[in-house]
């Protein structure tokens, strides 16, 4: 199911680039949820590991795919 950018809460898993390759993160954070770009804290797996976190950036109007 795809939503938009806007509408990402955190801990929605989600279809996004991490470590240049596609692949289902969940949403830590979001960061500047106001601004020109919806930048969010990301991090492969169920739990979180700091190690693994990245910052993933989407314009408001992008649909991004949501994980089952």
């Amino acid at each position: 199911m795809k939503i938009q950018a806007l509408d990402i809460r955190v801990g929605d898993r989600i279809v996004a680039y991490f470590n240049t390759k596609m692949q289902v993160c969940t949403v830590q954070y979001i960061l500047d949820p106001g601004q020109t770009n919806i930048t969010l804290s990301v991090f492969i797996g169920d739990r979180y590991r700091y190690a693994a976190s990245r910052i993933v950036r989407f314009r408001p109007d992008a649909f991004v795919e949501l994980a089952n």
